[in-house]
Protein backbone atom coordinates (compact mmCIF):
# COMPACT_ATOMS: atom_id res chain seq x y z
CA UNK A 1 0.00 0.00 0.00
CA UNK A 2 2.72 2.29 0.68
CA UNK A 3 4.69 1.84 -2.39
CA UNK A 4 1.48 2.50 -4.05
CA UNK A 5 1.07 5.90 -2.44
CA UNK A 6 4.81 6.45 -3.41
CA UNK A 7 4.00 5.69 -6.67
CA UNK A 8 1.05 7.80 -7.16
CA UNK A 9 3.32 10.57 -5.60
CA UNK A 10 5.78 10.49 -8.20
CA UNK A 11 3.56 10.29 -10.74
CA UNK A 12 1.51 13.68 -9.93
CA UNK A 13 5.27 15.07 -8.92
CA UNK A 14 6.04 14.03 -12.73
CA UNK A 15 2.82 15.88 -14.33
CA UNK A 16 3.22 19.01 -12.24
CA UNK A 17 7.13 19.29 -13.05
CA UNK A 18 5.94 19.23 -16.93
CA UNK A 19 3.41 21.53 -16.85
CA UNK A 20 5.19 24.20 -14.74
CA UNK A 21 8.57 23.42 -17.34
CA UNK A 22 5.84 23.77 -19.96
CA UNK A 23 4.88 27.16 -18.49
CA UNK A 24 8.32 28.51 -18.36
CA UNK A 25 8.57 28.32 -22.16
CA UNK A 26 7.03 31.05 -22.51
CA UNK A 27 9.16 33.57 -22.00
CA UNK A 28 12.32 32.13 -23.20
CA UNK A 29 13.80 33.65 -26.25
CA UNK A 30 14.76 31.59 -29.67
CA UNK A 31 18.74 30.63 -28.61
CA UNK A 32 20.46 32.00 -31.62
CA UNK A 33 20.43 34.40 -34.05
CA UNK A 34 18.88 33.47 -36.94
CA UNK A 35 20.90 36.02 -39.46
CA UNK A 36 24.06 33.83 -38.42
CA UNK A 37 22.53 30.68 -38.94
CA UNK A 38 22.25 29.02 -42.96
CA UNK A 39 21.43 29.75 -45.40
CA UNK A 40 23.24 32.48 -44.64
CA UNK A 41 25.61 31.28 -42.62
CA UNK A 42 27.01 27.63 -43.06
CA UNK A 43 30.22 27.28 -41.05
CA UNK A 44 30.04 25.75 -38.24
CA UNK A 45 26.42 24.22 -38.44
CA UNK A 46 25.65 20.68 -39.55
CA UNK A 47 22.71 20.83 -42.23
CA UNK A 48 20.11 17.76 -42.67
CA UNK A 49 17.76 16.85 -45.69
CA UNK A 50 16.34 13.20 -45.17
CA UNK A 51 13.73 12.06 -47.59
CA UNK A 52 11.36 9.21 -47.49
CA UNK A 53 8.50 8.46 -50.17
CA UNK A 54 4.67 7.51 -48.25
CA UNK A 55 3.70 5.91 -51.46
CA UNK A 56 1.16 8.08 -53.99
CA UNK A 57 -1.85 9.25 -54.76
CA UNK A 58 -3.59 10.34 -57.95
CA UNK A 59 -2.04 12.97 -59.87
CA UNK A 60 -3.39 16.72 -58.69
CA UNK A 61 -4.04 18.25 -55.59
CA UNK A 62 -3.75 15.59 -51.99
CA UNK A 63 -7.46 13.74 -52.03
CA UNK A 64 -9.44 14.21 -48.95
CA UNK A 65 -8.83 11.97 -46.16
CA UNK A 66 -5.95 10.69 -48.34
CA UNK A 67 -2.31 10.22 -48.17
CA UNK A 68 -1.18 13.41 -47.42
CA UNK A 69 -3.99 14.01 -44.95
CA UNK A 70 -3.29 11.30 -42.96
CA UNK A 71 0.38 12.14 -43.46
CA UNK A 72 0.14 16.19 -42.22
CA UNK A 73 -2.14 14.99 -39.09
CA UNK A 74 0.37 12.82 -37.80
CA UNK A 75 2.81 15.66 -37.84
CA UNK A 76 0.34 18.16 -36.21
CA UNK A 77 0.43 16.36 -33.00
CA UNK A 78 4.02 14.93 -33.26
CA UNK A 79 2.16 11.48 -33.31
CA UNK A 80 5.66 9.74 -34.27
CA UNK A 81 8.45 9.95 -32.23
CA UNK A 82 10.13 7.18 -30.87
CA UNK A 83 9.51 7.29 -27.08
CA UNK A 84 13.20 5.65 -26.36
CA UNK A 85 14.55 8.67 -27.62
CA UNK A 86 12.12 11.92 -27.16
CA UNK A 87 9.06 12.55 -26.58
CA UNK A 88 7.00 16.02 -26.35
CA UNK A 89 4.27 17.65 -24.09
CA UNK A 90 2.09 20.35 -25.11
CA UNK A 91 -0.78 22.62 -24.75
CA UNK A 92 -3.92 22.13 -27.77
CA UNK A 93 -4.52 25.06 -29.92
CA UNK A 94 -2.96 26.96 -32.85
CA UNK A 95 0.22 25.48 -34.19
CA UNK A 96 1.67 28.48 -35.03
CA UNK A 97 3.50 29.74 -31.82
CA UNK A 98 2.86 26.27 -30.33
CA UNK A 99 5.58 25.97 -27.49
CA UNK A 100 6.67 22.67 -26.68
CA UNK A 101 8.77 20.93 -23.64
CA UNK A 102 10.97 17.93 -25.53
CA UNK A 103 12.08 14.92 -23.23
CA UNK A 104 15.06 13.72 -24.70
CA UNK A 105 16.56 10.02 -23.38
CA UNK A 106 20.00 9.14 -22.88
CA UNK A 107 21.14 5.58 -21.05
CA UNK A 108 19.49 7.05 -17.41
CA UNK A 109 19.69 10.71 -17.91
CA UNK A 110 16.72 12.48 -18.72
CA UNK A 111 17.02 16.19 -20.23
CA UNK A 112 14.20 18.58 -20.70
CA UNK A 113 14.08 21.96 -23.07
CA UNK A 114 11.80 23.90 -24.91
CA UNK A 115 11.03 24.56 -28.96
CA UNK A 116 8.98 26.52 -30.42
CA UNK A 117 7.00 26.58 -33.88
CA UNK A 118 7.88 29.55 -35.21
CA UNK A 119 6.54 29.06 -38.90
CA UNK A 120 3.56 26.91 -40.95
CA UNK A 121 3.54 25.85 -44.67
CA UNK A 122 0.62 25.30 -47.03
CA UNK A 123 1.59 26.08 -50.20
CA UNK A 124 2.47 25.15 -53.79
CA UNK A 125 6.36 25.38 -54.69
CA UNK A 126 8.25 24.36 -57.86
CA UNK A 127 10.52 21.26 -57.13
CA UNK A 128 12.45 19.01 -58.50
CA UNK A 129 10.16 16.93 -60.74
CA UNK A 130 7.49 20.09 -61.04
CA UNK A 131 5.07 21.73 -58.84
CA UNK A 132 4.37 20.16 -55.26
CA UNK A 133 1.77 20.84 -52.51
CA UNK A 134 3.99 21.03 -49.05
CA UNK A 135 2.58 21.11 -45.86
CA UNK A 136 4.35 21.06 -43.06
CA UNK A 137 5.81 23.02 -39.97
CA UNK A 138 9.33 24.29 -38.24
CA UNK A 139 10.51 24.77 -35.13
CA UNK A 140 13.37 26.82 -33.14
CA UNK A 141 15.37 25.50 -30.08
CA UNK A 142 14.41 28.11 -27.28
CA UNK A 143 17.02 29.34 -24.39
CA UNK A 144 18.03 26.55 -22.43
CA UNK A 145 18.44 24.08 -25.31
CA UNK A 146 21.72 21.62 -25.80
CA UNK A 147 21.29 22.57 -29.30
CA UNK A 148 20.69 25.67 -31.14
CA UNK A 149 19.02 25.66 -34.64
CA UNK A 150 15.94 24.74 -36.31
CA UNK A 151 14.23 21.62 -37.69
CA UNK A 152 11.15 21.38 -40.67
CA UNK A 153 8.92 18.64 -40.97
CA UNK A 154 7.65 18.18 -44.68
CA UNK A 155 4.84 16.23 -46.65
CA UNK A 156 5.18 17.06 -49.90
CA UNK A 157 3.09 15.51 -53.06
CA UNK A 158 3.73 16.26 -56.63
CA UNK A 159 1.32 17.16 -58.66
CA UNK A 160 2.03 15.33 -61.93
CA UNK A 161 3.42 12.01 -60.62
CA UNK A 162 1.57 12.04 -57.01
CA UNK A 163 4.45 10.56 -55.63
CA UNK A 164 4.14 11.98 -51.41
CA UNK A 165 7.04 12.58 -49.74
CA UNK A 166 8.12 13.56 -45.98
CA UNK A 167 10.98 15.44 -45.19
CA UNK A 168 13.23 16.14 -42.31
CA UNK A 169 15.04 19.82 -42.91
CA UNK A 170 17.56 20.61 -40.52
CA UNK A 171 20.40 23.06 -39.38
CA UNK A 172 21.77 23.01 -35.98
CA UNK A 173 25.38 22.62 -33.99
CA UNK A 174 25.72 22.90 -30.10
CA UNK A 175 24.91 25.45 -27.86
CA UNK A 176 27.38 26.53 -25.41
CA UNK A 177 26.95 24.30 -22.41
CA UNK A 178 28.49 24.71 -19.26
CA UNK A 179 29.32 21.85 -17.54
CA UNK A 180 32.00 20.08 -18.84
CA UNK A 181 30.49 16.54 -18.60
CA UNK A 182 27.46 17.36 -20.03
CA UNK A 183 29.44 18.94 -22.46
CA UNK A 184 31.92 16.15 -23.39
CA UNK A 185 28.51 13.76 -23.49
CA UNK A 186 26.95 16.00 -26.22
CA UNK A 187 30.47 15.83 -28.27
CA UNK A 188 30.91 12.43 -28.49
CA UNK A 189 26.78 11.25 -28.40
CA UNK A 190 24.90 14.20 -29.65
CA UNK A 191 25.24 13.73 -33.51
CA UNK A 192 24.92 10.11 -33.67
CA UNK A 193 21.35 10.50 -31.30
CA UNK A 194 20.40 13.19 -33.69
CA UNK A 195 20.69 10.88 -36.88
CA UNK A 196 19.45 7.68 -34.66
CA UNK A 197 16.20 9.92 -34.47
CA UNK A 198 16.32 11.42 -38.21
CA UNK A 199 15.86 7.20 -39.00
CA UNK A 200 13.40 6.33 -36.88
CA UNK A 201 10.97 9.58 -37.25
CA UNK A 202 11.38 8.32 -41.09
CA UNK A 203 10.18 5.06 -40.00
CA UNK A 204 7.84 5.53 -37.73
CA UNK A 205 5.89 8.05 -39.80
CA UNK A 206 5.98 5.65 -42.69
CA UNK A 207 4.76 3.26 -40.86
CA UNK A 208 1.73 5.44 -38.98
CA UNK A 209 0.20 6.58 -42.42
CA UNK A 210 -1.13 3.14 -42.84
CA UNK A 211 -4.15 3.53 -39.95
CA UNK A 212 -6.40 6.34 -39.62
CA UNK A 213 -4.99 9.21 -37.32
CA UNK A 214 -6.69 9.49 -33.85
CA UNK A 215 -6.87 13.11 -32.56
CA UNK A 216 -4.75 12.98 -28.84
CA UNK A 217 -6.61 14.17 -25.96
CA UNK A 218 -4.66 16.49 -23.10
CA UNK A 219 -4.02 14.44 -20.29
CA UNK A 220 -5.30 15.49 -16.29
CA UNK A 221 -2.65 18.20 -16.38
CA UNK A 222 -4.37 19.82 -19.36
CA UNK A 223 -1.07 18.69 -21.63
CA UNK A 224 -1.30 16.59 -24.87
CA UNK A 225 1.59 14.30 -24.57
CA UNK A 226 3.26 12.60 -27.57
CA UNK A 227 2.94 10.35 -28.72
CA UNK A 228 -0.55 9.78 -27.42
CA UNK A 229 -1.56 7.86 -24.45
CA UNK A 230 1.91 7.81 -22.82
CA UNK A 231 2.16 8.31 -19.26
CA UNK A 232 4.70 10.57 -17.60
CA UNK A 233 7.31 8.31 -18.31
CA UNK A 234 9.67 5.96 -16.81
CA UNK A 235 11.56 7.60 -13.88
CA UNK A 236 15.47 8.00 -14.61
CA UNK A 237 18.09 8.24 -11.99
CA UNK A 238 18.99 12.08 -13.17
CA UNK A 239 16.63 15.02 -14.83
CA UNK A 240 18.43 17.34 -16.34
CA UNK A 241 16.36 20.39 -17.12
CA UNK A 242 17.28 23.48 -18.84
CA UNK A 243 18.74 26.26 -17.17
CA UNK A 244 17.23 29.44 -16.26
CA UNK A 245 18.05 32.53 -19.08
CA UNK A 246 21.32 33.83 -18.60
CA UNK A 247 23.12 31.04 -16.56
Amino acid sequence: MADRRHRRRRRGQALNDLAAALADLRHRPVNYDARRAPPQVTAGWHRDRRVVELGREAPGEPEPDGLVATAAALLDCYGFLDPRILRAAYRPGALLGRDMLLEARFLRLRFLFGVRITACTDEIRDGPSGSERTIGWSYQTLCGHLEQGRLTYEIAKQLRTGRVEFRILAHSRRAPIANPLLRLGFVLFGRGVQLRFYRRALRRLTASVCAPVVPPSPGPDGLVRAPDGLGPGRPEAWTIRFPQPGR
